[in-house]
């Protein structure tokens, strides 16, 4: 069984998308919040079920909204490590995913 740990990145990325869905229709961050919920839940109950996308870096999709969970299995801890939740189709995804492969990438070597 595996803990959930949470960079802080991952705070600013749901409030950031939760208030561009509020605009957008009322309730809709009411469901966007639910549908990341779900994906966690269903990422921790399987975690090693979710291929290796990038460096150790996990990907799981969201239902209906579009987007992605980026996550990695820390073993020595038992911790599956949310490192974000990034829109699929914008180029703040590529920005992130080059992020992650740099700055972070020292510490993810330790994990696998």
């Amino acid at each position: 069984m595996y803990t959930e740990l949470y960079l802080d990145e991952v705070e600013s990325d749901i409030a950031v998308a939760k208030q561009w869905y509020a605009e957008q229709q009322k309730g809709l961050e009411v469901r966007f919040s639910a549908a990341v919920r779900e994906t966690i839940l269903k990422i921790m109950e399987i975690p090693s079920a979710y291929a290796v996308r990038y460096r150790n870096i996990r990907i799981a999709h969201t239902k209906i909204f579009p987007y992605n969970v980026h996550f990695y299995i820390d073993e020595t801890k038992a911790q599956v490590v949310i490192i974000g939740i990034v829109h699929n189709k914008r180029n703040d995804a590529l920005i992130f995913i080059k992020q992650v492969s740099g700055e972070i990438l020292c510490s993810l070597m330790d994990v696998t």
